[in-house]
Order: structure tokens, then sequence, then C-alpha cells
């Protein structure tokens, strides 16, 4: 008997797979920018993100990167603090109702790396815990998650169709 088939010919479990991964990976950046304490991100007691952000010159994994943190980031790090904060919620966000997900999907892999390269060798931390977070946004762009019961699902024949490039380019992202 053939498995029941959904949008695209896509087997119906196989999309719903990729729909709880997606999910759930939107629900870990969502619970991770939760610790994230505006306004000085735990700069004026070495805690919360500052602390993290530390460890990228204290355990260096990558020394340019350990540079940049030493002396862009740490130098504006109520900037980087807030940038941060919006992008983890973002990508949460916007994981989670699968709009744009491509997109988003290699933004959440650009952090990740960026994670990886500030605490890879910071004690008590799981390496592989990070190269699952790469490998996971790696398969929701190689899937294009969002087309499994996300926004983009719905709107990508819309933005395909579209005489404007720009919203075309919403295709190509989704």
């Amino acid at each position: 008997m053939d498995e029941p088939v959904g949008v695209a010919g896509t087997p119906v479990a196989s999309k719903a797979g990729i729909a709880v991964v997606r999910v759930g990976v939107a629900l870990m950046w969502i619970q991770n920018s939760g610790w994230k304490y505006p306004p000085h991100f735990g700069e004026k007691n070495n805690g919360a993100l500052y602390r993290f952000t530390r460890f990228a010159i204290d355990y260096e994994v990558f020394p340019p990167w350990a540079w940049f943190v030493e002396h862009v980031v740490l130098e504006n790090f109520v900037f980087f603090g807030w940038a941060t904060l919006l992008v983890e919620a973002s990508l949460g966000a916007f994981l989670l109702i699968g709009l744009l997900t491509r997109f988003w999907a290699l933004v959440g892999m650009g952090q990740s790396l960026v994670i990886t390269f500030s605490v890879l060798y910071a004690p008590h931390e799981w390496h592989w815990a990070y190269f699952l977070m790469l490998l996971a946004h790696l398969a929701l762009l190689a899937t294009a998650a969002g087309r499994a019961y996300g926004i983009d699902e719905l709107w990508r024949p819309v933005w395909l169709r579209s005489p404007n490039r720009a919203v075309r380019l919403l295709g190509r992202l989704s």
C-alpha cells in the first residue's frame, strides 16, 4: 500500500517530519533568546550573554574570531547584544510559522557558526550540540522546510508568479 501523498507529491509523513524539525528548531531559538537580558545583556556583572561572548577570547577556537570579538564585539557590546536578541528571536518566529525558511535557515547556520566559534572549547560544553545545530539548519535549507505546513507553502506559488523581481525573490528565499 502506498503512503498518502501531500502537496507536490511529498509523502505526508515526510512533510510532517520536516515540519516537526522546523518547529523544534524554532522553539530552540525562542528559548535561547529568553536569557539575553536587555539593556546590558550581562555586561555589568559578567553574566548572561556577555559571559558567553567572552568565552570566544578565554577559550579561543578560531583566532580571527577571537580578535574580532575582543576588538569589535566587546567594544560595542550593547549593540551586538540587541542584534543577537533580534536575530535569534526572528529565527524562532520565522521558522515557527514557516516563512522564508531557506533564508532563515542560512541565518541560523551563520548564528550557529558564531556560537560554535565562541563556546566550542568552553568548559562543560558538548561540542556536538553546535554541530547538530548546523546540521539541523542545513536540513531546513535543503528541504525548504516552510513548504511543509508553513506559510511558504501557501505564498510561494503567488510570489513566483509575480511580475515584480523582488517579490519573486521571496519565492527563492522560501
